[in-house]
């Protein structure tokens, strides 16, 4: 592991709580990840993809979100979303704390939905969007699509989709791109599901590298 992980939390109104990956150099550039509805920032893929980063030069934030701090476990509740969001918004300004001047969002599933959400309300919160098996409708429910923000998202965004995912295909994805006004790049997952991973471990070798960088060239 490069650089340092530590736990972080800072006590406003709206809490922020989670690991610091560290870059073994000072950097003002920052990311945030946020967990799906069933997990946590302990998450496998969310600890490969903060290590890689750090290893790449940004402080990553790996945080739990509001709903994951009041209950250990269990998916987020209808009146959870908004609170979620202020999570997301405070850690922003916490990396800010720490120096970042440029500030990256994402997540996997739920916890990137919200992070789409956040920044349709404000361009200026993240210079752009990592998403990672975004879910575009519930499983066998396509007609129950999750895109009514995405027109106001202003924010340049990547998005990482297996081609196994029920949450959307890469076609419906390519659709629902379409919508978004800001640049967009889909990174195409040969046989992934909605983990983008097996029991723990990444499903293609390579992907978390491959990730990153796909990143740095798409917001270079």
């Amino acid at each position: 592991m490069n650089g340092a992980v530590e736990a972080f939390r800072d006590d406003s109104l709206v809490p922020v709580r989670g690991f610091l990956h560290r870059p073994e150099q000072i950097s003002e550039r920052g990311l945030l990840l946020a967990h799906g509805a069933g997990s946590n920032s302990k998450s496998s893929l969310l600890i490969a993809l903060a290590d890689s980063f750090a290893a790449a030069g940004f402080l990553v934030l790996c945080c739990d979100l509001p709903f994951r701090q009041s209950r250990s476990f269990g998916p987020p509740r209808p009146g959870d979303a908004e609170r979620d969001r202020e999570g997301l918004r405070n850690a922003i300004t916490a990396l800010g704390k720490l120096g970042c001047d440029r500030i990256f969002l994402g997540g996997h599933s739920y916890g990137g939905r919200q992070a789409t959400m956040l920044c349709a309300e404000d361009r200026k919160l993240a210079a752009g969007l990592l998403l990672l098996s975004y879910p575009l409708h519930p499983p066998r429910k396509p007609e129950q699509l999750r895109v009514q923000h995405l027109p106001r998202l202003h924010v340049p965004a990547l998005f990482v989709h297996g081609t196994r995912d029920p949450f959307g295909s890469v076609e419906e994805m390519e659709m629902a791109l379409k919508m978004i006004p800001a640049k967009t790049q889909m990174l195409v997952v040969d046989g992934a599901g909605h983990d983008l991973g097996c029991k723990g471990k990444l499903m293609r070798d390579g992907l978390v590298g491959e990730v990153v960088a796909t990143f740095a060239g798409f917001f270079q």
